[in-house]
């Protein structure tokens, strides 16, 4: 079910109506709550809503044993099986069957030929982000930075629709003080929420959806039939489609949440006018990032210590985040490249002459932006080899245009250019509109859902993160 849809549109009514005919009570409000998001979750695969209810409820019962006992050594152990539960279910979804292949050529190359056994299984949608919250959870249960949950408000906390399968990853200090009460209805925060919708909506259907069909997918599909100038201007097309794409899909989830009474984090902040690849990971996925900052950076050291040991701490974080978005060479490559340049910048900060003055921040955003877009090649491509003939054609010299578009080259252009616009100005929209007559308001958003589906190209695509 995905969220630009008629069909999701009107199961959100119904829970809307429900949630809010529910206000009086709180636990049938989290109940009704609670198995709208199975339903959710099911209706791309009812098994995986039993691996969510036990994922729950293992969790719960180890933080709960967690927070009782009295023992250090023992609440470090309770908090390591949990740790290591959570991280085994996750890999043997998805990532059993690329370490078997892995396995299965090294043994060949040894002249160890051996019938290593195939192991693949259906990826359950958003795996890696509630696996991620659960073990957040149990850490911070252990950290004592969080009281233990209920068993209805920790299955909700990860099982709640809006951010089930692609995040923002909300933190139990974050939602599960929002569960004790049932919210109050609020002009102000419905009125941003549904204008953030609208511009998912916007963002999502048509410059993410329009770019990838009519640009990166044919690009990424063949690049070695593509001209150097397609492959350059696909390139910066995927830049914006993930951007647009993935801010989208958070946009609906945050505005989604909103309408129900509740607050999601911001997940991301302009990414593209980072002056640093540091920068770009404190505005993109900024609940990725901190998290990666929170429960592996920092427990490994941080920049604590000597400047090789900050080094390798910051490669392997970039490292594991790089192979959480999948079990790909590519992704390796692609966190290596992130923790390697972000090396080199703490380096470079440690280490500059005394004379060097710093670039203009024109100049920072630009250079970073193009580290980045040298990154994404190797995260959309399909395979390694995809990804060098990619890289390769862009230097054989054939500049004919066979892709690109002036619409294509439009939409690149606006994508780029909303991550320039007033750092506020959406909450400052939302602030003038919630004193607009609730008939004029409907009406207004009405209109500009109404123009979004006329430009739209045909079809809705699934969200680039739900493969993760």
């Amino acid at each position: 079910m995905l969220f630009p849809t008629l069909g999701f549109g009107l199961f959100f009514l119904f829970v809307y109506v429900v949630a809010w005919a529910f206000s009086a009570s709180n636990e049938w409000r989290k109940i009704a709550l609670l198995l709208a998001s199975w339903f959710f979750y099911g209706a791309w695969d009812g098994r995986f809503v039993a691996l969510l209810i036990g994922s729950a409820a293992v969790n719960w019962a180890l933080a709960r044993l967690v927070a009782r006992s009295s023992r250090p050594g023992v609440r470090k152990a309770l908090v390591c099986v949990g740790v290591a539960a959570n991280l085994g279910v996750l890999g043997g979804f998805k990532y059993a069957g690329f370490f078997s292949e892995q396995l299965a050529a090294l043994l060949g190359v040894l002249g160890l030929t051996r019938d290593v056994p195939l192991l693949q299984a259906l990826l359950p949608v958003g795996i890696s982000f509630f696996t991620f919250q659960a073990i957040s959870y149990l850490v911070d249960v252990y950290r004592g930075r969080v009281e233990p949950a209920g068993l209805l408000d920790l299955t909700l906390l990860m099982s709640f629709f809006p951010h089930l399968v692609a995040g923002p990853i909300v933190r139990a200090s974050d939602l599960l003080p929002q569960f004790r009460e049932a919210p109050r209805a609020d002009r102000g925060r419905a009125t941003a929420g549904l204008l953030l919708i609208v511009w998912g909506l916007f963002k999502k259907a048509v410059i993410a959806s329009e770019l990838a069909t009519a640009l990166v997918d044919p690009a990424f599909h063949d690049p070695a039939s593509r001209s150097s100038f397609d492959l350059l201007i696909a390139g910066y097309g995927y830049a914006v489609q993930i951007f647009c794409d993935f801010s989208a899909y958070t946009d609906m989830a945050i505005g989604i949440a909103a309408l129900l009474g509740y607050t999601f984090p911001r997940n991301f902040d302009q990414p593209y006018r980072a002056r640093s690849l540091q920068e770009f990971w404190r505005r993109w996925h900024i609940s990725l990032s901190s998290w990666l900052r929170d429960y592996l950076y920092i427990p490994l050291g941080g920049g604590r210590g000597s400047l090789a040991f900050a080094c390798r701490n910051l490669m392997l974080t970039m490292l594991l985040g790089g192979l959480w978005h999948g079990a790909s060479f590519n992704f390796i490559i692609w966190g290596a490249w992130h923790g390697a340049v972000q090396s080199a910048e703490r380096i470079w900060r440690a280490r500059k002459p005394a004379w060097w003055r710093p670039l203009p921040a024109w100049a920072g955003v630009l250079v970073t932006f193009h580290i980045v877009l040298a990154g994404w090649i190797f995260f959309r491509a399909a395979t390694l080899a995809e990804a060098l003939r990619y890289c390769g054609g862009l230097f054989t010299g054939n500049w004919r245009d066979t892709l690109v578009t002036p619409l294509s080259l439009a939409l690149v252009a606006l994508g780029l250019g909303i991550n320039f616009l007033p750092a506020r100005w959406l909450p400052r929209l939302a602030e003038r509109l919630r004193h607009w007559p609730a008939p004029l308001l409907g009406l207004a958003l009405g209109v500009a859902i109404l123009v979004i589906d006329t430009m739209r190209p045909a079809g809705v695509a699934p969200f680039i993160y739900y493969r993760f």
